[in-house]
């Protein structure tokens, strides 16, 4: 009675994230004094935030 693990289970998914201007967002990751960050950025009006929901 071997069942599939949880992390198999879940479907993976890929968000397209628009921004208002009609501009798609991505994600892009850069170093900043030594660390990590994650930064989206519209293609249409170069608009900077932190996450996509921001630009809401």
């Amino acid at each position: 009675m071997a069942g599939a693990s949880k992390n198999s289970r879940t479907s993976v998914a890929t968000q397209k994230f628009t921004c208002p201007c009609g501009g798609e967002i991505e994600m892009k990751t850069f170093f900043n004094n030594g660390k990590l960050k994650n930064q989206a950025v519209c293609n249409k009006c170069n608009r900077t935030e932190r996450r996509p929901k921001d630009f809401k």
